[in-house]
């Protein structure tokens, strides 16, 4: 991961995304098909959360009846969110990593949704907290490829690759797609809109009290991550998470927050090559080119990581596993002791991690098939 604050995202979207239509979500590209309806007679533990945490489903989460909604289904339901949140991070990274060019058009709406991803994950981090849990980062990482964690978009796929456009299409644009384009069903798995929403229903219903003590405060990109100490602080909290691009609504009355498309849109414009713009049949993927960029070859990561390699390309393996492994533990102990100084020194280890990551995107694979990369393995495995 690298820190984020150290350039500015130097582009806007070209329009404001207080006037965005949801027309937008019918000129878009359905990433996936409907999935195949998901059990939720019991929790269950799922990728990404520690089975010994007897971490659920979110299916399972939102099978509780509304009542039963309490202190501990919110600890078990942010819990879950931070492991949704970590996910999305190493997709990301590998396809802005491989980018050649940094400041293409690309290489930014990319940039600035990552900023987004760290602060989301900060976000529900901090409401943990708030309600006297603590965020268990390093279990939450999450082994590619595999589904989500919680069982949301059960139909998606998250591997690790360079930059291409097929990679936009079925990891980005996959786990960031809004309800309409997907055409779910009520018995589909749920969607990741669904469980912020269930989070803040049950928020306003079992009204916690919300402490700032261990909360952490520190500026990313152009969001600043700071306490949250009342229930409207909780739904400002959550409707920013929705609306950057998790679960953003499709009806004609959202606004949005700033001038950025949502992430589905961002990686949509990468991925059609077109700016979105309205036009008399609606908002349309055919405005100014967004040209794709030029991107190093990284080959999909196999399941297992990487098997069969030199000594050499295996130290560089172990260097970024074990740099990955610091950021976690790092982050791990920024919210266990409240201490912004950790929470800082956790974003100087993220930064480590572009380095070692650029070595392997550069070392050719020996069938020829691209260049090895980072595979982000959780710790312990």
């Amino acid at each position: 991961m690298t820190d984020v604050r150290a350039e500015s995202s130097g582009t806007r979207a070209p329009f404001g995304r207080r006037t965005f239509m949801a027309s937008a979500a019918l000129t878009a590209a359905a990433p996936v098909a409907s999935a195949a309806p998901v059990a939720v007679a019991a929790p269950v533990a799922v990728a990404g959360c520690p089975a010994t945490g007897g971490c659920p489903s979110v299916a399972a989460l939102l099978a509780v009846p509304k009542v039963g909604r309490d202190v501990d289904w919110l600890k078990e339901s942010l819990q879950v969110a931070v492991a949704l949140e970590l996910a999305t991070i190493p997709p990301y990274l590998c396809g802005w990593w491989s980018i050649k060019d940094r400041a293409s058009q690309a290489a930014r709406l990319i940039r600035r949704i990552l900023a987004d991803e760290m602060y989301h994950m900060g976000v529900v981090c901090n409401l943990l907290v708030a309600i006297g849990g603590r965020p268990r980062i390093a279990d939450a990482a999450l082994a590619y490829p595999g589904p989500l964690p919680g069982g949301v978009r059960a139909e998606v796929n998250v591997y690790l690759s360079g930059l291409t456009r097929p990679y936009v299409h079925d990891v980005m644009m996959a786990i960031e797609a809004p309800d309409a384009p997907l055409a779910r069903n009520v018995d589909d798995s749920p969607s990741i809109g669904d469980f912020y929403d269930a989070l803040l229903e049950a928020f306003k219903a079992a009204a916690p009290e919300l402490s700032a003590r261990g909360q952490l405060s520190e500026r990313i990109d152009t969001d600043v991550l700071k306490p949250v100490t009342d229930l409207d602080g909780v739904e400002r909290s959550i409707v920013i998470i929705k609306e950057q691009g998790e679960g953003t609504a499709s009806s004609p009355a959202v606004a949005f927050g700033d001038d950025h498309p949502a992430h589905y849109y961002a990686f949509g414009e990468i991925y059609h090559g077109r700016r979105l713009v309205e036009t008399a049949d609606g908002w349309q993927f055919t405005g100014a080119p967004v040209p794709f960029p030029a991107a190093r070859p990284m080959a999909r990561v196999p399941a297992g990581g990487w098997s069969g390699v030199s000594t050499a390309v295996q130290r560089r393996l172990d260097r970024f596993d074990a740099a990955y492994a610091k950021v976690l533990s790092t982050l791990d102990a920024a919210w266990t002791d409240g201490d912004p100084r950790t929470l800082r020194s956790a974003v100087r280890s993220m930064g480590a991690l572009e380095a070692p990551a650029l070595r392997l995107m550069e070392t050719a694979l020996p069938d020829g098939g691209g260049t090895y990369g980072p595979q982000f393995r959780p710790p312990g495995t």
